[in-house]
């Protein structure tokens, strides 16, 4: 047993080896879903079980309950030995990885619990945004910054038509994935799927916000560079839709992004949740020198020029898109 490197902030790891089989526990520190301790371990179970039918995710092998030693219990996955993402060569490898997982057949509506599975995915996320920046009051926000944020927020349009849920991970910036000596991009992150828009996927792998998340992996893409991954994505899965609605899902994630910011911001100094229950951005579950990494992210994205580089590209990337595309 080998504890790995404190690097995220919703679970410690364990890599676990025996007869030269690796495994690697997953002890949650919270529920970024707010559920129950059991609850969010059926949840993460039938993420790693559905997303792994597209060969780019770790295989699920077992479940720990929760239990006085383990509060909240774990999950046991297939340790993936790999390196970390690099941008942007790696984009070409992540688009096919998310592709897979995005041409999975979907359950019929009675079968898709427990994962969440709004009827309407794009209002489903403008409810999530809309909760996240309540936080916004709290956030002791520059007034240009909060001005812009309140503007982005009231542009996004009221419905999406069209718009096809499929099996996503909402977690796939790149530092969630790692790149085997085969070449294969493997997400390795996977408690919030969902069935909801690809759109939120593709952005969350290359916005700003995510591409300078991870120390290892973080690179700053330009608009061109961008395109080209949306492009081989739709490549991959045949995709034929309407790229406004990829473009309005790539405005919401990045407002999610921007919002969940106020929230850890106005939240990370609390006390940790002694019961162990539900969502906990508590300081006291994590590293030092990881909350000072987070820390460092928050305060940089919520600042103007940061708000700004992103508007900015917003400007640029249709176009970009539209040649990539021809």
């Amino acid at each position: 047993m080998q504890p790995m490197a404190d690097t995220g902030l919703a679970h410690h790891h364990v890599w676990l080896e025996r007869d030269a089989i690796d495994w690697v526990a997953r002890l949650p520190k919270q529920s970024q879903l707010g559920l129950g301790a059991r609850a969010n371990l059926d949840y993460q179970a039938a993420c790693f079980a559905r997303a792994s039918e597209s060969g780019h995710t770790p295989a699920l092998h077992g479940v720990l309950p929760p239990s006085s030693d383990l509060p909240r219990g774990g999950l046991l996955v297939s340790a993936i030995r790999g390196r970390p993402a690099h941008l942007p060569d790696d984009l070409p490898t992540i688009a096919e990885a998310l592709a897979s997982l995005h041409a999975l057949e979907i359950p019929p509506s009675g079968q898709r619990e427990p994962l969440q599975a709004p009827g309407d995915p794009w209002a489903a996320m403008r409810h999530e945004v809309a909760a996240q920046a309540r936080f916004l009051d709290r956030a002791d926000l520059a007034p240009e910054v909060r001005r812009r944020i309140e503007v982005e927020l009231a542009a996004l349009p009221q419905r999406l038509p069209d718009a096809e849920p499929r099996l996503i991970s909402f977690d796939a910036h790149p530092g969630n994935f790692l790149v085997t000596d085969s070449g294969r991009a493997v997400l390795v992150d996977l408690e919030k799927c969902r069935y909801g828009l690809p759109g939120f996927d593709l952005a969350h792998a290359s916005l700003y916000t995510s591409t300078t998340w991870d120390l290892v992996s973080r690179a700053e893409l330009s608009a061109a560079q961008v395109a080209d991954f949306y492009h081989r994505w739709m490549t991959a899965i045949g995709f034929d839709g309407d790229t406004e609605a990829l473009l309005a899902c790539r405005r919401a994630m990045w407002l999610w992004s921007l919002t969940w910011c106020a929230k850890w911001r106005a939240s990370h100094r609390r006390p940790r949740d002694a019961h162990a229950r539900g969502e906990d951005w508590s300081a006291e579950l994590s590293d030092e020198a990881l909350i000072a990494h987070v820390r460092d992210r928050v305060d940089h994205y919520l600042s103007l020029p940061a708000i700004t580089l992103v508007q900015e590209e917003f400007r640029t990337l249709e176009g970009a898109l539209n040649t990539a595309m021809n």
